[in-house]
This record gives structure tokens, C-alpha cells and sequence, in this order.
């Protein structure tokens, strides 16, 4: 019966990159968070503690602040003029301070973990 399975490169498409969020008490949580989300977006449709996310990812706060692991700081494009600004508002930052809101997933963050503030919890 050919046809009658998808192809192994429809389920690869298909899957979707995993997430580690990590509370300040070390707690840990990890989601599948479809590609185009954003960080933001796969923490708030997951109830994820620790990021409100209050502007609704345009931007316009600082509510989604996460601190992203060392090992994945070189792999996420830098930050863009309005995020370093609005990171000003934020309370304890770090130089691997970011934004959820803006960083989009792809297939090679598969893996990607981000910390959030104690601050925020």
C-alpha cells in the first residue's frame, strides 16, 4: 500500500523544536513549540511561569524578559535597536538578556534553553 504513510520527510518537517524553560529554583519545563512561534508564544500557550508577556509580544515591555543559555547566545541573531531598549526597563540583566517576544523559533533551536529572571516569578 504505498502512499498510505506519510513520508519520513513529512514527519521531520513536521516536528517540532523543544523548548527548556528553567525557573530560577531550577525547576524545568519543556515544550514543543511549533516553527514561526516565537519563545514568548510557546511559554504563554504552555502556562509557563515567569513570563507574562503582558504587550502580547509586540515589544512593548519587558514582561517576557528570559536569560538564554551560554551555549546558544552565538546562535540567535542579535538584538535589534527596540529590544535593547525595551530591556532597559527590565530588572536584573545580564549580557544574555533577551526578549522572548523576539526570538522566532526555527528547526535549529531545537534544544534552546532560556532561564527566566527571578524577578518575574
Amino acid at each position: 500500500m504505498a502512499g498510505s504513510y506519510p513520508a519520513m520527510t513529512d514527519l521531520v518537517e513536521t516536528a517540532m523544536p523543544r523548548i527548556k524553560y528553567v525557573e530560577p529554583n531550577g525547576k524545568e519545563r519543556e515544550v514543543d513549540v511549533p516553527v514561526g512561534w516565537s519563545v514568548m508564544e510557546g511559554a504563554v500557550k504552555n502556562l509557563v511561569p515567569g513570563i507574562d508577556a503582558d504587550c502580547g509580544g509586540a515589544c512593548a515591555c519587558a514582561t517576557c524578559h528570559v536569560y538564554v543559555d551560554p551555549a546558544w547566545t552565538e546562535k540567535l541573531p542579535p538584538k535589534e535597536e527596540m529590544e535593547q531598549s525595551m530591556l532597559d526597563f527590565a530588572q536584573d540583566v545580564r549580557p544574555n538578556s533577551r526578549l522572548a517576544c523576539q526570538l522566532k523559533v526555527t528547526a535549529e533551536l531545537d534544544g534552546l534553553v532560556v532561564t527566566t529572571p527571578k524577578s518575574q516569578h
